[in-house]
C-alpha cells in the first residue's frame, strides 16, 4: 500500500494515457521526477499528473522532446509549477508553434506551383529552371531551401511574363 497523496507508475500510467516504459523513459531524461519507497519502487505526486499531461500536450502540436525539455529547465525544481509558470511556457512554445505554422503555410501555397526544383512539372521548370540548371546546385529542392535560408529565389525570365 501506499499514501493517498502519492501515485504508482501504473495509476499514473492510467491516470495520463502514457505508458509506463515512457514514463520511465520521462524520468531518464529529467522531464519527471518520482520519488523513492525504500523498495525503490517509483511513487508520484499528484502534481505529476499535470507535468505529464503538459509533456503530452507539447507533444500533440508537434514540440520535441529536446523543446520540452529545454522548457523545463526553466521550472523552479523546488516547487509545484504554478499557472503562471505554464502559462510562460506556452507564450514560449506559442511563438515557435506560429513560426511553424506560418512555413507550413508558405510550403502549402507553394506545392500547387513549383515544388522548388525537385522537379515535379517539367511544363513550369521551363520557366523557373530552364534547361535544368539548378541540377550543378546540388540535389533536392533547390528554391524551396533558398526561401527557408531566406535567399531569394529565382523568378522567371522577364520575356515571359504575361
Amino acid at each position: 500500500m501506499h499514501r493517498d497523496d502519492e501515485l504508482t507508475i501504473s495509476e499514473v500510467a492510467a491516470r495520463t494515457g502514457v505508458a509506463p516504459s515512457a514514463l520511465r523513459f520521462y524520468e531518464d531524461r529529467g522531464l519527471v521526477r518520482p520519488l523513492r519507497t525504500l523498495g525503490n519502487q517509483r511513487r508520484y505526486t499528484r502534481a505529476m499528473l499535470r507535468t505529464v499531461s503538459v509533456i503530452k500536450a507539447a507533444q500533440a502540436v508537434g514540440l520535441s522532446l529536446d523543446d520540452i525539455e529545454a522548457a523545463f529547465a526553466t521550472l523552479p525544481g523546488d516547487r509545484v509549477p504554478t499557472k503562471a509558470d505554464w502559462t510562460r511556457l506556452s507564450r514560449v512554445w506559442r511563438e515557435a508553434l506560429d513560426q511553424r505554422i506560418q512555413r507550413l503555410m508558405r510550403l502549402r501555397d507553394d506545392l500547387d506551383g513549383c515544388i522548388g526544383c525537385g522537379c515535379l512539372s517539367l511544363r513550369s521548370c521551363a520557366l523557373f529552371n530552364p534547361d535544368d540548371a539548378a541540377r550543378g546546385e546540388g540535389p533536392g529542392s533547390r528554391l524551396m531551401r533558398d526561401r527557408k535560408r531566406g535567399r531569394p529565389t529565382s523568378s522567371p525570365p522577364d520575356a515571359v511574363t504575361s
